[in-house]
C-alpha cells in the first residue's frame, strides 16, 4: 500500500503541490512514491486529487534545487520564470506559462501574486529576498481567487514558513561558502513552552559580491549583504482554537541593478565610448560572459522589508472560522544611482520608494453533508499606500554629450551649421513626488460538491472592488537656459533651426522663449520636461470565478476539465511622464491637454484538461495538462525613449501541454521529467501599441521548457549515506525586453549536488555546482537610457559553486 503523510497547513485548500520526497514501503522490495495529503480544516485532501496545475517543493527539495529566492524558481517548474531589471520594486515580475506582468512600474500588481504564510505581497520583489525558514513552496498556475484573499489573473506562488512544535527543543543550521565571495548563514531554533504553546526563532545573514566587475576601478558589482529575522508563537489552548503570530524582518545592502553588459550598440555608443575614453577610462567588454560593466558611481540599494501577521482559527460545530490580519512596510533606496549604465558621467539618480500595507482576512470553511459537499466563505480586505521620490543630476559629461547630440540633430534637419548650448551643468535638475493608494475589497466563495462516486464538481465566485489613485508632482525643475547660436546669424536661419527642432522633438512651436532663443535643460530642448502634474483616481468593479469537473476513472486515476475567468485591476500609472510630455503640459503651453495616465483592468479566459495518475505499482506518477487562454486588454509596461508607459494589449492569447512526471526506478534512483509546450504564445495585432508587441510572440514565453533531472541515495556504512542529483534545465530561445525584439537563444544548464549525510547525528555535507558548463545568457534587455537605438542586458549567472552544511539537533 503508498504511504500517506498528512501535512496540516492554515489555508490547506489552497495548498495543493505535487509531491517531490519519497518513502520506502516494507512490504516491498522497491521503494515507491509517497503520497501527500493536505487538511482543508475538517477534511483531508490527497494532492492527485487536485483540479489545478501545481507544483511544489518541501524544504529538502528546495536546498537541493539551490532555491534560495523566486530567482530560480524555474528550477523547480519550467513553467515559470523571473526576471528582475535595477529595481526589484518595480521590475520584478512572474511570467507563469508566458503570462504575468511584464515591463517596469511603481504602480503595478503581479499577474502573478505572491502569498506568504497566507498575506498577499503587492511586490513580487519580496520573494526576491532570501528564504528564511520556509517549509514549502507552490506555485499554482492559471487565474486564482476563490480561493484567496487577492486575486491574481496568471497564478499564485504560495510559501509558508515552518510551524512552530510542541514536541521538543529542536535547532536547526545551514552554513554555506561559494565563488564570488558568496556566504550563508542560517539557523532556527524552536523551543516549547508548554504543551499547547512553542516559539519559533530564525535568522540569516548572507553576502556575495556579485559576479560583475567594474572594468575601471575593480569594484564588484550587482553584490549585496542580507540579514533577517522570524519570530512565530503558536498558542492551542483546545482543540477548537488556534493563534498564530509572526513577525520578520529583512534588510539587505548592496551595489545591485546597474552592472550589466552592452547588448546592441546604435550611433550614439560612439559618442559614449569617446566621452570614456577621453576620461581615460577603458570601455567594458560587450561578451556576456566577461562580465564587465563600466559606472561612474558607487550606487547604494537598501531594502527594508518587515510585517507581523496574526491568525487566529475557531473551530464551531458549523464549521471553522479563520482571521488572519497583516500590516508590512517595504521600502526600497537606492543613492548615487548611475542611470545612463555607463562611464560617461550624464545621468545619476536618488530615488525612494515606499509601500505600506494592511490586509484582513476572513473565511469559514465548513461541509453541506444534504449535498455531499464542504464550502469556504471569504471575505477580504486590503489598503496599501505609496509613496516614491526622484531626484534626478546631471553628471559632469552631460553637458558636452547633449550639445553634441541636440546639435547634431539640428543639423541633420536644416542645411547650416548649428551649435546649442544646453546648460546641462553638474548638479540636481529634477525632483519628482510620486504617490499612490490602491484599496480592494472582495467577497468569494469555493466549493466541491461530490455527484456519485466517480464525479466532483467544483465551482467558486469572486467579487471584487478596486479603488486607486495616483499623482505626480515636479517638486523642483531646473531652469536654466541655454541659447540657440547658428553660422549665419539671420533671423530666418534662427527660424528654420526651432522649427527643425520643433519637429524633430514634438516642441511646441516657441517653447522656450520668444525667436526659440531661450531653451531649458537638455530632457526640456528634447520635450519631455517638465510633464504635466496630475492626480487621478481609477475604479474597477467585476466578477471572477471558477468551474470545474472532476472524473475519477479508478483509485490510481483522476482527469479534470476547469473554466476559469480572471480578472487584475487597472490603475493610474505614477511614473513622470504618465500624462506626456512638456507639449501636453498646460502650464507651459496654452491649450495643452494631458495624457490620461490610467490603464484599464485587463481579464482572462482559461480552459484546462489535466489528467493525474500514479502507475507501476505506485513508483511512477504523472500530471498532464492542456491550457487554453485568451486574455483582453493585457498589461504591459515598456520604456520607450525617454519615458516609462503602460500599455493595454488588446488581446493576447496563449495555448499549450504541460507534462509532469515522476518515477522510483529502484531502491537508490529516482527521476523527474516536467516540460512545458507553448506553440503559442501571441499578442493580438493592435495599431495603438508598440511594434514589438502588435502580432509578436510574448516576452519570456519560450516554445520550449524542460527539466530532467536523476537522483540517488545510497548507505556506504553504518548510518551514513550519500544522496546526489544532477539536473538539465533546457529552455528554448524567448524574447527578453518588454519594448524590443531583443531575444536571447536556445539555453541549456546542468545543475548537480552531492551530499555526505549522517543518519543519526541529522547532518549532512553537500558539494554544489550551478550552470556547470559555463553557458554564457542574457536574461533581461532594456533600452539603455539617454542613448536611442543602444541596448544593455543582465547577464545570468555564470558557473557558481560551493559547500555546505547543514543539519538539525
Amino acid at each position: 500500500m503508498m504511504k500517506t503523510r498528512v501535512i496540516p497547513l492554515a489555508a490547506a485548500i489552497a495548498a495543493c503541490s505535487t509531491p517531490l520526497t519519497y518513502a520506502q514501503d516494507s512490504g516491498q522490495s522497491i521503494a515507491t512514491l509517497e503520497e501527500i495529503v493536505v487538511t482543508a480544516q475538517r477534511r483531508e485532501e490527497s494532492l492527485s486529487e487536485v483540479p489545478l496545475s501545481v507544483t511544489a517543493a518541501d524544504s529538502e527539495a528546495l536546498a537541493q534545487a539551490r532555491v534560495e529566492n523566486i530567482a530560480n524558481v524555474s528550477a523547480i517548474s519550467p513553467s515559470v520564470q523571473f526576471n528582475v531589471s535595477n529595481n526589484s520594486s518595480a521590475s520584478a515580475n512572474i511570467v507563469v506559462r508566458g503570462l504575468g506582468t511584464v515591463g517596469n512600474s511603481r504602480s503595478f500588481e503581479g499577474g502573478v501574486g505572491v502569498f506568504i504564510d497566507g498575506v498577499y505581497r503587492t511586490r513580487s520583489g519580496a520573494a526576491l529576498e532570501s528564504f528564511l525558514d520556509v517549509d514549502s513552496l507552490q506555485i499554482l498556475r492559471g487565474p486564482q481567487g476563490t480561493l484567496f484573499g487577492k486575486n491574481t489573473s496568471a497564478g499564485a506562488v504560495i510559501i509558508n514558513s515552518t510551524l512552530p512544535s510542541f514536541e521538543d527543543v529542536e535547532t536547526s543550521y545551514n552554513i554555506g561558502f561559494g565563488n564570488f565571495g558568496s556566504q550563508d548563514y542560517k539557523a532556527a531554533i524552536n523551543i516549547p513552552l508548554s504543551d499547547s504553546s512553542a516559539v519559533r526563532i530564525a535568522a540569516l545573514y548572507s553576502e556575495d559580491d556579485g559576479f560583475y566587475e567594474d572594468v575601471n576601478t575593480g569594484d564588484d558589482l550587482n553584490g549585496k549583504d542580507t540579514e533577517a529575522i522570524k519570530l512565530q508563537w503558536l498558542w492551542q489552548p483546545n482543540e477548537e482554537l488556534s493563534v498564530h503570530l509572526i513577525a520578520d524582518k529583512l534588510k539587505s545592502e548592496g551595489n545591485v541593478g546597474y552592472g550589466t553588459t552592452d547588448l546592441i550598440d546604435s550611433d550614439i555608443t560612439a559618442l559614449t565610448d569617446a566621452i570614456q575614453l577621453g576620461n581615460g577610462l577603458t570601455l567594458p567588454s560587450d561578451d556576456l560572459g566577461d562580465f564587465e560593466s563600466a559606472l561612474n558611481t558607487k550606487t547604494k540599494q537598501t531594502v527594508d522589508d518587515e510585517g507581523l501577521v496574526l491568525k487566529v482559527e475557531y473551530d464551531t460545530d458549523a464549521g471553522v472560522l479563520t482571521s488572519t490580519t497583516a500590516y508590512r512596510q517595504y521600502s526600497l533606496i537606492q543613492d548615487q544611482a548611475d542611470g545612463d549604465f555607463s562611464g560617461a558621467d550624464l545621468l545619476i539618480l536618488d530615488e525612494e520608494f515606499k509601500s505600506d500595507f494592511f490586509s484582513q482576512e476572513f473565511t469559514f470553511a465548513g461541509d453541506i453533508e444534504s449535498l455531499n459537499g464542504d464550502y469556504i466563505l471569504g471575505l477580504f480586505y486590503s489598503k496599501e499606500d505609496i509613496e516614491a521620490e526622484r531626484d534626478l543630476y546631471w553628471g559632469s559629461d552631460a553637458n558636452f554629450y547633449y550639445d553634441t547630440v541636440i546639435s547634431g540633430l539640428i543639423s541633420e534637419a536644416i542645411s547650416n551649421t548649428v551649435a546649442i548650448d544646453t546648460d546641462a551643468q553638474a548638479g540636481l535638475f529634477a525632483s519628482e513626488i510620486m504617490e499612490a493608494e490602491a484599496e480592494s475589497i472582495a467577497i468569494f466563495a469555493h466549493a466541491n460538491f461530490d455527484l456519485g462516486e466517480q464525479w466532483k464538481l467544483v465551482a467558486g465566485l469572486r467579487y471584487s472592488e478596486e479603488k486607486k489613485s495616483g499623482s505626480f508632482l515636479n517638486d523642483f525643475i531646473d531652469t536654466r537656459t541655454g541659447v540657440i547660436g547658428v553660422t549665419a546669424a539671420s533671423v530666418p536661419v534662427e527660424q528654420a533651426a526651432c522649427t527643425a527642432l520643433g519637429n524633430l522633438t514634438h516642441v511646441p512651436a516657441g517653447f522656450g522663449g520668444p525667436g526659440c532663443a531661450g531653451l531649458l535643460n537638455p530632457f526640456s530642448t528634447l520635450g519631455v520636461m517638465p510633464s504635466p502634474a496630475y492626480d487621478e483616481d481609477h475604479t474597477d468593479r467585476a466578477f471572477s470565478g471558477t468551474l470545474g469537473l472532476q472524473y475519477f476513472v479508478n483509485e490510481d486515476t483522476m482527469a479534470y476539465l476547469t473554466l476559469n475567468h480572471g480578472f487584475k485591476a487597472g490603475g493610474v500609472n505614477i511614473d513622470a511622464n504618465a500624462a506626456g510630455t512638456a507639449a501636453n503640459n498646460p502650464a507651459l503651453v496654452l491649450g495643452a491637454t494631458p495624457l490620461d495616465p490610467t490603464y484599464d483592468p485587463e481579464t482572462i479566459d482559461g480552459v484546462e484538461l489535466g489528467l493525474k495518475t500514479t502507475y507501476w505499482d505506485g513508483r511512477a506518477r504523472a500530471n498532464i495538462a492542456a491550457f487554453y487562454n485568451e486574455v483582453q486588454d493585457l498589461q504591459v509596461a515598456q520604456f520607450v525613449g525617454l519615458q516609462f508607459t503602460i500599455l493595454n494589449a488588446d488581446s493576447a492569447k496563449s495555448y499549450g501541454i504541460e507534462f509532469e512526471n515522476m518515477v522510483q526506478l529502484n531502491d537508490t534512483f529516482s527521476a523527474s521529467l516536467d516540460a512545458t509546450w507553448l506553440p503559442y504564445a501571441k499578442y493580438g495585432r493592435d495599431d495603438a501599441i508598440d511594434e514589438s508587441l502588435s502580432n509578436q510572440r510574448m516576452k519570456w514565453a519560450p516554445h520550449v521548457t524542460a527539466n530532467a533531472a536523476l537522483n540517488f541515495e545510497q548507505p556506504i556504512a553504518d548510518n551514513f549515506s550519500l544522496t546526489g542529483r544532477v539536473q538539465y534545465q533546457y529552455r528554448s530561445s524567448q524574447y527578453i525586453s518588454s519594448n524590443t525584439l531583443a531575444k536571447d537563444d536556445n539555453l541549456g544548464l546542468i545543475n548537480a549536488n552531492l551530499a555526505l549525510v549522517s543518519e543519526d547525528q541529522g547532518w549532512q555535507l553537500e558539494l554544489w555546482g550551478q550552470n556547470l558548463a559555463g553557458k554564457d545568457y542574457a536574461t533581461y534587455a532594456f533600452s539603455t537610457p539617454l542613448q536611442t537605438g543602444d541596448m544593455g542586458a543582465y547577464a545570468g549567472a555564470p558557473r557558481t559553486y560551493g559547500i555546505t552544511l547543514r543539519g538539525s539537533f
